[in-house]
């Protein structure tokens, strides 16, 4: 027994030890990309706040970005997508271009106004690099799913300054309803190494604040905080967050859905696009949509950072956050979708919390994680993002919005191949594992045949009258 119990911990030890020395260098470089990376976008929005005439050459970017891709892209252009179904089903594998492409490609997106994130482009980074030292290592196809996963780890967790949400988001947005645990050691070391590399490079994270103090009502004898009126107004909002988040996702295949049957010619698509975000920019009368909106441009201008303060934002700017971002990203440009997602999430919030007498900071920050959460189909990540972020002391009010957001954000999501292990519903058509791209078809056939038996069924009664 005991000669049983030292080899299985030896062999423990082996293996914590093998992934240890496995994982390391790539996250230092990873780590170091995402550095490399963040330190240039900041360089470029901010050229952009001084330069604003480049919003002009905006479609011309797309043109430059269309055909960047077309020539070198490859496979790369389905982004994250793709690292996602190498993971499920190794096939060509993540090309290593795939990292540097989306690099410069983002950054031109922001340098010339467009409305994307970072988080794509750093996740994207981090599973080019894992693919690319696998293929040194020449790991097994299993041992390279678990290296994909960890550059997940790496690049989120680097890129927003948060590691143990990094190592947990790359763990349960592969599957819908399904944390892949095996993963566990190689994407905690991943996201730790990442997030400490670009803090080593001096690159410095943007600091949220809820200033919001708890009641003195509590249950369990001051163990548990506990406001009756301030939950519901939660859940409530909640329920917003998440059909945002279904907004967002739709509207993102919805452009590109509509904008693929309008032009034959492909490269049109994002310069129509660019014209308009120009367009918008007019009709808006101001420049706050544009870019990430973590920066002001300008005083008084609606970022994600004054959405924490009364006043800070629009009624609107959630939607027209949520336009300007599906439009150019939806027609082909190059960024991620998380930081906008928290852009809406923070302006959604702060008007929620105008219209229900809440606290405006706590609703911003519920809504910053929350519609991210409902999004990726990742509402234990969020929990302890908003953690990382905020504070624990609100842990509660972080768990019921992510959860609640999730669940009425429905079988959407901004990755079309996360695969659906546990449905949030069960229906005909999740009768198998299936991706959610795959969900929606059969959704849609589900639904037809049940109005064509509908109609049938009308027709022959009126043929019987």
């Amino acid at each position: 027994m005991k000669k049983k119990i030292n080899s299985e911990h030896f062999s423990i030890f082996n293996h914590l030890l093998r992934w240890t020395f496995l994982t390391l260098p790539i996250a230092l470089t990873i780590g170091s990309m995402v550095a490399f990376f963040l330190w240039l976008l900041n360089k470029a929005i901010f050229f952009k706040f001084s330069h604003s005439w480049l919003l002009y050459l905006l479609p011309f970017a797309g043109l430059v970005i269309h055909f960047l891709y077309k020539l070198w892209g490859k496979s790369s252009e389905k982004g994250n997508n793709l690292i996602m179904e190498e993971i499920h089903e190794p096939g060509g594998g993540v090309p290593a271009r795939m990292g540097p492409l989306v690099l410069i490609t983002t950054v031109m997106t922001h340098l010339f106004g467009g409305s994307a994130g970072r988080e794509g482009t750093a996740v994207q980074i981090g599973g080019s690099l894992a693919q690319l030292f696998g293929n040194w290592f020449k790991l097994k196809p299993d041992d390279m799913r678990t290296i994909l996963t960890a550059g997940i780890a790496a690049g989120f967790g680097a890129v927003f300054g948060t590691p143990l949400t990094g190592a947990i988001f790359a763990m349960e947005v592969i599957t819908l309803g399904r944390i892949q645990y095996d993963a566990l050691i190689p994407c905690l070391i991943a996201s730790v190494v990442g997030d400490l590399t670009v803090m080593a490079w001096g690159i410095h994270h943007t600091q949220y604040h809820i200033d919001f103090l708890q009641s003195n009502d509590y249950l369990f004898s001051g163990y548990l905080h506990w406001d009756i009126v301030l939950i519901g107004k939660i859940v409530i909002a909640s329920i917003c967050f998440g059909l945002s988040s279904y907004l967002f996702a739709e509207m993102v295949h919805g452009v590109k859905n509509v904008s693929l049957k309008l032009f034959k010619l492909t490269w049109i698509i994002p310069f129509v696009g660019g014209l308009v975000i120009i367009g918008l920019t007019f009709l808006v009368g101001k420049p706050d949509y544009l870019s990430l909106g973590v920066d002001a441009e300008y005083p008084g201008a609606v970022t994600i950072v004054s959405a924490f303060k009364a006043g800070g934002a629009d009624f609107w700017s959630w939607l027209w956050k949520t336009i300007f971002t599906t439009i150019t990203l939806g027609t082909g440009f190059k960024g991620g979708e998380v930081t906008p997602l928290f852009y809406i999430g923070a302006t959604l919030g702060n008007t929620l919390a105008n219209l229900m007498n809440a606290p405006v900071s706590l609703f911003a920050g519920l809504g910053f994680i929350a519609v991210f959460a409902g999004a990726t189909n990742t509402p234990l990540a969020c929990t302890i993002m908003g953690v990382e972020l905020f504070g624990g002391e609100y842990l509660i009010f972080f768990a019921i919005a992510c959860f609640t957001a999730y669940f009425f954000s429905g079988h959407s999501g901004i990755y079309s191949a996360q695969r659906i292990a546990i449905p949030k519903i069960f229906d005909e058509y999740f009768s198998e594992e299936t991706s959610l791209s795959q969900a929606h078809s059969r959704r849609r056939d589900f639904l037809n045949k049940k109005i064509r038996k509908y109609t049938n069924m009308i027709k022959k009664e009126n043929d019987h009258e």
